[in-house]
């Protein structure tokens, strides 16, 4: 099995702390726990799947691996990306099985404290919250922690 680029020994968390992994959707900062991330990836060529559901933008080629690329902005029910923005992928692995999810942009792996994360206030959006496990308050932005075994199950819904 290789070793994954995001796997140290810093990087793993304990109770008192969260790391995540911050990237942007339509604008909006989200983390996704470290140790659930495989790869991240600049631009893809991403090819079409037939009939496939409308979250999955297509399959990528990641070093001889085929992996399913979701389109987190239609995962999110949000507007589509603007024609020509480059898209970068969070590579995650669930069920022996490689996925991207197609994000606006990644930024930083941050450390938080454990003790300043919250439950989903009642104004998150729906189609937010669905996929969230909770927030982060930061520097009057709000950091949504997205739930990836939740994003990535796209059997029997909808």
């Amino acid at each position: 099995m290789s070793t994954d680029t995001l796997d140290r020994p810093e990087a793993a968390a304990n109770e008192d702390t969260q790391i995540l992994v911050t990237l942007t959707v339509a604008d909006q900062l989200c983390g996704v726990p470290v140790l659930a991330v495989r790869d991240i990836l600049g631009e893809q060529v991403i090819t079409r799947i037939p009939l496939a559901p409308p979250e999955i933008a297509g399959s990528l080629n990641l070093r001889g691996r085929i992996v399913t690329a979701i389109d987190l902005r239609r995962r999110l029910r949000l507007p589509p990306a603007p024609p020509g923005q480059a898209r970068m992928s969070v590579v995650a692995e669930q069920g022996g099985e490689l996925y991207a999810l197609l994000v606006d942009q990644v930024s930083e792996v941050l450390s938080l404290d454990a003790a300043l994360f919250e439950r989903n206030p009642q104004t998150l959006e729906k189609s937010w919250a669905e996929f969230s496990t909770g927030i982060f308050r930061l520097d009057g932005r709000l950091l949504v922690v997205l739930d990836v075994s939740r994003l990535l199950a796209l059997s029997g819904e909808e």
